[in-house]
């Protein structure tokens, strides 16, 4: 009996050889594919699994130990900075300290009361928060109606604060916005004129230039020129001042050097002496001199010397500063413009400094005055052929200094005072930017501070003892607006009034005023507009452009004071003190410059040895007073320190409301304050 066929499994059979030969048609050589599999192959991919682990331990602990090197850089860096401020702290007691006993200035007793207050205030406000009253603000019939006298108070202030003191802080916000605008628009219009000079190529001409061929030279075609060196107690950089006037390229009988030297200390008279009498053995017609009697500061000094007899045989006087070196052709690049122009007064050249990099105040510093220089200057210079001299690297015609009164002493800038009067008399101005002079900035926040407060009460001493004559003159009514708005007002006293007042003052209080809103754009959007445009002509410079921000409303406290000071001539109005300079500038290039020198010495061999000698006794004693002198060291700020802890104490209430971009700000101005109050920022003494 046979059995029955299997249906189902040869339609199996069937479909599995369809299947193979569907992968066969794919693949010809899937049938020589072997697979082979190790045992070990699980063993393999759990080690790399845990080599694979392994691994990233070892990234987290370098990154762990890149966390810890962080931390312990800050930890050092915060410690040494609580250790500075401690020590500088402690000095500042000692009673050889002068900022100590010097008496509380009128402005920090009031900035003193003011951080009282924000402080009292803070507390009030954190007492509030944590009671819940942010949200639900209690009003004087619902805090009557409990026993709680924090509520009531606090009910009470709310009523006072909103009725009687947000209304006119309001009114005086929109007067400095307004202001604040005013001197915005000034300064893009002084930066678009700048841009047009540039686009149009607009420089002075000359009408004649000297020829460089030095041995076929007529010399009466050179006018006699007078040079001045005022200094005081300049021991420094005396030599190279005298060094870089005595090699000028210009014919010596047409030339004379005059040193004046007001220094009360001896030895540095002796090094001067000494000096002078070096560069008079050379041929060099260099005159030494000393006024018995000190009176009006730098004024006093060019005043004086401008009465000796011999000056009536010279044409035009050329000043430098102790710290400033002309270029060997200075005056060959400036004595041309007056030809062709007599109603032409003044020559100012532009300053380039040796130290801008030294540290981050010299560079905030040569941002302000490349603006200065680049645009305030020129653009005036261009347009209204008036600008306020700088008191150096120009040159002056005599006969206008001797028309419109000569130098005065009736304030700490002289040079300001000269070019008004020499512009109310008629007389023209020309900028000169691509002749530079070399010259220092000063290095430390003490000598930068003083000057500071000269430069800003000068002005509003000359402003109120010239008013009435700027009125009666015989310029246009044109002039006489631009130098009483803009010369004096908007750019001598507004600026300083309204960048104190409206960043130290106004912006802290509007935290515990809030009814009265400062707008956020003029926080930080058009200040930092207006930092761009003054970084503009130092590109160099924009990666400090949030430190210069910061640091021109921490230095507005100076000038604030200053201007108020001169302006209602208090005790410190009338204060003149030197800027002290370090000797940065480039010895190597005088040097090279005096190798070059045509003629040779009157006295060869004797003068050589002469000079070698005295040169080094000199400078033995200049080494010895330097070791005897005063030991320099860093200072405190009383003011800057009081305004950091009130900016800060804004901050936390600015916290407290969530307000960002003013927290930030707050913040940052506060840490600059304290900053610059310790004494952090410039030259560091250890």
């Amino acid at each position: 009996m046979s059995r029955a066929p299997n249906y189902e499994f040869q339609e199996w059979w069937n479909k599995q050889r369809e299947n193979q030969g569907e992968l066969l048609s794919e693949n010809p050589n899937s049938l020589l594919t072997v697979e082979i599999r190790s045992p070990t192959a699980d063993r393999t991919a759990d080690k790399d699994r845990t080599r694979s682990a392994r691994q990233l331990s070892w990234i987290y602990l370098l990154k762990f130990q890149q966390i810890a090197n962080s931390i312990a850089f800050l930890t050092n860096g915060f410690v040494s900075l609580l250790r500075t401020a401690n020590r500088r702290i402690t000095t500042s007691d000692s009673p050889s300290d002068l900022e100590s006993r010097r008496p509380q200035s009128r402005l920090y007793r009031v900035i003193k009361v003011f951080l009282v207050i924000i402080v009292v205030l803070l507390v009030f406000e954190l007492v509030a928060y944590f009671k819940g009253w942010h949200f639900s603000p209690p009003t004087v019939e619902s805090a009557a109606e409990v026993v709680d006298l924090v509520e009531y108070l606090y009910a009470n202030w709310l009523e006072i604060r909103a009725n009687y003191l947000a209304p006119p802080l309001q009114s005086l916000i929109n007067v400095c916005i307004a202001l604040f605008l005013i001197q915005s628009v000034d300064r893009v219009v002084l930066v678009l004129g700048c841009f047009w000079i540039k686009f149009r190529g607009l420089k002075p001409v000359a009408f004649v230039e000297y020829s460089e061929d030095v041995e076929n030279v007529n010399v009466e075609e050179y006018p006699m020129v007078l040079v001045q060196i005022p200094m005081c107690n300049e021991r420094e950089v005396y030599q190279q001042s005298i060094a870089a006037v005595c090699i000028q390229d210009w014919p010596r009988e047409r030339m004379l050097v005059q040193v004046l030297d007001d220094s009360d200390d001896l030895d540095v008279q002796a090094l001067i002496k000494a000096e002078v009498q070096k560069w008079q053995q050379r041929g060099v017609c260099i005159l030494y001199r000393h006024r018995l009697i000190r009176t009006g500061y730098k004024a006093g000094n060019l005043k004086s010397a401008m009465s000796c007899d011999y000056v009536k045989d010279y044409e035009f006087v050329a000043i430098f500063d102790a710290d400033f070196q002309p270029g060997q052709d200075f005056l060959k690049k400036t004595i041309p413009y007056f030809r062709g122009h007599d109603d032409l007064a003044l020559v100012q050249t532009r300053w380039a400094f040796v130290n801008k990099d030294e540290n981050l105040l010299t560079r905030l510093q040569n941002i302000n005055l490349a603006f200065h220089f680049e645009v305030e200057q020129q653009v005036n210079g261009v347009f209204i052929n008036f600008f306020g001299f700088n008191g150096t690297a120009g040159v002056w015609r005599i006969k206008a200094l001797e028309e419109c009164g000569g130098w005065l002493e009736r304030t700490t800038v002289e040079d300001m005072d000269i070019a008004v009067r020499a512009h109310l008399c008629g007389w023209k101005f020309i900028y000169l930017n691509d002749v530079k002079c070399l010259c220092e900035l000063p290095e430390s926040y003490e000598a930068y501070k003083k000057q500071q407060h000269r430069w800003h009460s000068g002005p509003m001493q000359l402003f109120r003892l010239c008013f009435v004559d700027i009125l009666h003159s015989k310029v246009s009514w044109v002039k006489k607006a631009n130098m009483i708005f803009l010369f004096f007002l908007l750019r001598k006293l507004i600026l300083p009034f309204y960048s104190f007042t409206l960043f130290c003052i106004i912006l802290p209080l509007t935290m515990f005023l809030p009814e009265a809103q400062l707008p956020v754009w003029v926080v930080c959007y058009v200040p930092g507009l207006m930092s761009i445009l003054n970084i503009i002509p130092a590109p160099r410079s924009f990666p400090f452009i949030v430190p210069y921000l910061l640091f021109e409303n921490t230095i507005s406290v100076t000038k604030f004071n200053a201007m108020i000071s001169g302006l209602f001539q208090l005790g410190s109005s009338y204060e003149w003190i030197v800027t002290k300079k370090l000797g940065r500038s480039s010895e190597a290039d005088l040097f090279g410059m005096m190798e070059n020198e045509s003629q040779p010495l009157a006295e060869s061999t004797n003068l050589h040895r002469s000079s070698s000698e005295s040169g080094l006794a000199e400078l033995n004693k200049l080494e010895m007073n330097k070791k005897t002198g005063k030991h320099k060291r860093n200072r405190l700020y009383r003011k800057e320190l009081a305004l950091a802890f009130i900016l800060l104490t804004a901050s936390v209430r600015s916290l407290l409301s969530a307000q960002g971009i003013h927290f930030y700000f707050l913040l940052f101005q506060g840490v600059t304050f304290l900053v610059v109050g310790l004494d952090l920022i410039g030259e560091q003494v250890s």
